[in-house]
């Protein structure tokens, strides 16, 4: 049996290191230190945002963003239903309505339209939704600029999810940097890692404080423990952050890496006539976080997702469905959903191929083969 290729594997690139020799070298082993600044300040640098707390995880950093706009039980909250659960998943933690919205085909992002009529139909209904929760998907810019120019019409804040989406911009403006807030991860399986985590940014330093002083359990300025709100253990480990910053050294030459999988990709599946690949549309820069294909059935009923999938696995090669919509899944079926049928399409009919930066050439050869041999 050949070695596994990974859909997504953690990449080190050799300075991760030396920020964790520091930590223990200097004892700063717990949560916040030299590493967690150091990486805060890498990240608004990187990404143009005024402001960074380093946390636990990209999920942590929703629910605050949530708790800090005093989203309250029984309010609702938009969210993209093409995405993981982990964008919606802090909409129930703080006991709102999720109120999903359907994708559009140029990104496979939420649709700016349909956005516009779930608003006004919310509203109708008396309910205003207190904040929207767009999403990257594998790194592809959702429509922000209409997006956002929807969410200003209502005065509604943008709680933008980047998870997926670190490096990627609209022209020279990065992704996490359009809505009130941003979300980043830095999971296992991410662009870079932290071995966990997240961050919450922001240009908005009351905002960041308050996070920060939300995430350290919200605990007052005292000499003895006192706490006025409840708060959460959600700080970043100085440990973790000395990963994160080893990882920011080479963040670049990461994407680099990533898209060149999705060129490689492209060219050498293009005669395969039911392959599409999702392409970047004008002044849209993807990190190519994920490398995707929509299987489309209609030239050859014989071939699908699943045959592709299945031919990959009989060959040691990790693929993924895309992510199945919010609204199909069982926890949140009883959740308003406004639908056009497109993330219901491309869940039926598109996979994630293996995208990792440290794929080599041989890896990608045997993709492909694999690929084309569900064709043979």
């Amino acid at each position: 049996m050949q070695d596994k290729i990974w859909l997504s594997s953690p990449h080190m690139g050799g300075g991760e290191q030396k920020y964790v020799n520091e930590a223990f070298e200097t004892n700063w082993v717990a949560p916040l230190g030299p590493n967690v600044d150091g990486f805060e300040e890498d990240l608004c640098r990187f990404t143009g945002s005024g402001f960074a707390a380093a946390l636990s995880s990209g999920t942590g950093a929703i629910h605050l963003a949530l708790v800090m706009l005093g989203v309250k039980p029984g309010d609702e909250v938009i969210c993209q239903s093409m995405t993981f659960a982990a964008s919606a998943n802090p909409i129930a933690y703080v006991g709102a309505i999720p109120v999903f919205v359907d994708s559009e085909r140029d990104t496979w992002n939420m649709c700016p339209n349909l956005l516009r009529e779930c608003i006004i139909d919310r509203i109708t209904k008396g309910k205003k939704p207190k904040a929207i929760i767009p999403v990257h998907l594998y790194g592809m810019p959702a429509k922000m600029d209409e997006i956002t120019k929807v969410a200003n019409e209502f005065e509604i804040p943008i709680i933008e999810d980047a998870a997926e989406a670190l490096g990627s911009k609209i022209g020279d403006r990065s992704m996490g940097t359009y809505g009130l807030f941003g979300i980043l991860s830095f999971n296992g399986n991410k662009i870079i890692t932290t071995s966990g985590g997240g961050a919450l940014i922001s240009d908005s330093a009351e905002y960041i404080n308050e996070a920060r002083f939300l995430a350290t359990q919200a605990r007052d300025k005292a000499n003895h423990y006192e706490h006025s709100k409840i708060g959460y253990n959600y700080r970043m480990s100085n440990i973790c952050a000395g990963i994160g910053r080893g990882q920011m050294e080479v963040l670049t030459e990461w994407i680099a890496k990533r898209r060149a999988n999705f060129k490689y990709y492209k060219a050498a599946l293009a005669q395969i006539e039911g392959i599409h690949f999702l392409e970047e549309p004008m002044g849209f820069y993807s990190n190519r976080w994920l490398s995707t294909i929509y299987v489309d059935r209609s030239v050859d009923e014989l071939y699908s997702k699943k045959s592709i999938y299945l031919s990959l696995q009989s060959q040691n090669i990790e693929s993924r469905p895309l992510w199945k919509p919010m609204h199909l899944q069982p926890v949140f079926k009883d959740a308003p959903y406004y639908s056009n049928d497109i993330s219901e399409d491309l869940f039926k009919n598109g996979l994630c191929l293996p995208s990792g930066s440290n794929l080599s050439e041989e890896d990608l050869e045997r993709v492909v083969a694999g690929i084309k041999m569900a064709y043979s």
